[in-house]
């Protein structure tokens, strides 16, 4: 369960240090992605982003291993 976390945090950071060229691809528009300013600053929290990426590294990791 820590290791799904810490995965997640990870992409959490990921994701939003390139944000920007996410946002092109079509991601970061998700329902559940939140933008929001604090503080004069853009903060972007990819609920539904992270959800995805996850779910799609998931399946091809699985899908690899079922092939080899």
């Amino acid at each position: 369960m820590i290791r799904w976390m810490l995965l997640i945090f990870i992409l959490l950071v990921l994701v939003n240090s390139t944000s920007g060229i996410l946002r092109k691809v079509g991601l970061g528009r998700l329902p559940g992605d939140f933008t929001f300013r604090l503080l004069g600053r853009e903060v972007f929290i990819p609920f539904a982003s992270a959800v995805l990426v996850t779910v799609l590294l998931f399946s091809t990791i699985k899908l690899v291993a079922w092939l080899f």
